[in-house]
Order: C-alpha cells, then structure tokens, then sequence
C-alpha cells in the first residue's frame, strides 16, 4: 500500500512540474531554450509568472523529498 502511495505521489508531481515548466517558455524556438532569446535577462517576476515560478520550485523540493524518501525507506 505504501508503495502505491508513494508511485502515485511521483507520477503526479512529474507531470505536474513538466505541466508548469511547459507553461513557462517565454521564447520560441530552440534559441531560446539556449539563451538566444530575450535580452531582459534580468527582469523582476510579477503575478502568474511569481506564482508559477514559486510552485516550480515547490513542485521540484516535493518530488525530490519523495524521491530520497522512497530511496529510503
């Protein structure tokens, strides 16, 4: 049972941080995705983007306390 638990866990917060990333690509194209995009590199975040990127980080803090937890156990 703890198993199912812990398969259900990582599959839903491995879609959901592929979900929330994808939802964040600002640039278009494969330049982009290597720095050819924007030049406002440094640019404050504000509404959905401060959301998204906060709920990223927690996504991925979760995903990999779950994974060392199952490593552990």
């Amino acid at each position: 049972m703890q198993e199912l638990i812990f398969n259900t866990l990582q599959v839903t917060l491995s879609v959901l941080l592929i979900v929330i990333i994808l939802i964040q690509q600002k640039g278009s194209g494969m330049g982009a995705a290597f720095g050819g995009g924007d030049s406002n590199v440094f640019s404050s975040k504000r509404g959905v983007d401060k959301v998204l990127h906060n709920g990223t980080i927690i996504i991925a803090i979760l995903f990999f306390t779950i994974s060392l937890i199952r490593i552990i156990i």
